[in-house]
């Protein structure tokens, strides 16, 4: 079984959020957000060529995978914008569904971490943004 396919059954099997794996090698986690994503990055672990499935990409998740260095990410669902970043920067993508936008946990605007990444190409720029909107998050 290829590396993306394991974790796309990891994925549905355990009901966890995100799913990285290359090899033997798995990570995962049942947090919702980007925020395993900056866990993960902080880490310092290496993540280039693991291929990564996630219940839901948008932009801001996207960047992450770019600097992660995956080289392919499978998605529930993707954003446009998500979609794009991945695309610009050269990683295979694949989804089940594909929307304009993230929309937020209550339903009634776009994701705060879509919108604060909005516009921006550079995934190190975009890493700084996503770290200050989720510290500011955590504190609401």
């Amino acid at each position: 079984m290829c590396d993306l396919d394991k974790a796309k059954n990891l994925l549905f099997q355990n009901g966890y959020t995100c799913v990285l794996c290359k090899e033997d090698e798995i990570l995962y986690s049942d947090k919702r957000g980007v925020k395993p994503l900056v866990d993960f990055f902080e880490s310092g672990k290496n993540f280039s060529g693991f291929s990564a499935a996630d219940k839901t990409v948008g932009a801001g998740a996207a960047h992450m995978y770019v600097l992660f260095g995956v080289k392919e990410v499978w998605a529930n669902v993707i954003s446009q914008d998500g979609e794009n970043v991945l695309k610009e920067n050269s990683i295979r993508v694949d989804y089940e569904k594909k929307v304009p936008y993230i929309i937020n946990r209550l339903g009634n605007d776009r994701c705060p971490i879509e919108k604060c990444v909005q516009g921006v190409s550079d995934s190190k720029e975009a890493f700084e943004l996503i770290k200050e909107m989720v510290s500011k998050l955590t504190k609401e």
